[in-house]
């Protein structure tokens, strides 16, 4: 008994921090020294939870009109001001952002998911590169915003449109980045030698492909997301997003056209939210690309 309380009382604790040079503890170190990626990251998260919290936050309607309140400015109880109904314009900004970030973060899966399926396939299989990439350059070759207004005006205007619509637009830009990826990583090493192993091609492209080049394509993603909450305001704002009653960051800057001199304020907010929320995921991809790059160092 003596004996093996003396073996347990002096066996060595398990060890439960990470070594001061593991791959992690560098990542996070130049995470930490990366500005443009705290920056982005701070806007990013500010935005999300101002808008996710919209129903701790106010507790009027987006839609509730005020007659005797009509394009009242900026005050205590409408922090925002009110538009030519009298709807206070902080509750619908705050409403709005939820409706493009969920916008944003979809198509950012959904291209990600389907871009990088496209183009892993295309750099592991010669025969199927020329005709994928055919039809991914076709979908380049349209402006985005154009392609994107084409094919609503064909679906009609609801909010899964927009990311069926967006989601074409942008597959393209993610399946070029992952079949470059793919293409520079099928003839190493590992990868000849899990060929000669009788790995399935399904196989080596899910375990050893597709995992590595995950790195630019996460970082291709952030400025998708970025571009897809820009693309999804400026279809509300032409008015072939969603129906008109959904209050969105786009439809609020669309409204307040005709009151840019008489309430500036119905503009100036709704652009300031849309500004800062394209502004952090651009940051936070630049900051990523920065960080993840093996041949940057901060």
């Amino acid at each position: 008994m003596t004996a093996r309380a003396t073996s347990s009382a002096t066996a060595p604790s398990v060890r439960t921090t990470w070594p001061a040079h593991s791959p992690r503890r560098r990542l996070l170190r130049r995470l930490r020294r990366s500005r443009s990626t705290l920056i982005g990251l701070a806007l990013t998260l500010l935005i999300v939870v101002l808008s996710l919290g919209a129903p701790l936050l106010t507790d009027t309607p987006p839609n509730a009109m005020s007659p005797t309140a009509i394009l009242q400015g900026p005050s205590a109880e409408h922090p925002f001001g009110t538009d030519d109904f009298g709807r206070d314009i902080f509750t619908r900004v705050l409403y709005g952002g939820r409706i493009s970030i969920l916008v944003g973060f979809v198509i950012a899966v959904l291209t990600g998911v389907t871009g990088l399926t496209v183009g892993t396939l295309a750099a592991y299989y010669p025969r199927l590169d020329s005709p994928l990439m055919r039809v991914m350059d076709a979908l380049m070759a349209f402006p985005a915003i154009l392609l994107a207004i084409g094919i609503m005006a064909i679906l009609g205007p609801r909010l899964l449109n927009i990311i069926i619509a967006l989601g074409i637009v942008y597959t393209p830009r993610c399946a070029r980045v992952a079949r470059a990826t793919v293409l520079s990583l099928r003839e190493l090493d590992y990868v000849q030698a899990a060929r000669s192993l009788g790995l399935s091609d399904f196989r080596i492209m899910i375990r050893h492909l597709v995992p590595n080049s995950m790195t630019p394509v996460l970082v291709q993603q952030t400025f998708i997301l970025a571009a897809a909450i820009l693309a999804e305001s400026s279809l509300n704002f032409l008015g072939v997003g969603v129906p008109p009653e959904v209050p969105t960051l786009g439809s609020i800057l669309s409204d307040s056209r005709t009151f840019l001199r008489d309430a500036p304020w119905m503009s100036l907010y709704p652009g300031l939210f849309i500004s800062c929320l394209v502004l952090g995921f651009n940051l936070l991809g630049d900051g990523l690309r920065d960080v993840l790059d093996p041949h940057t160092r901060l």
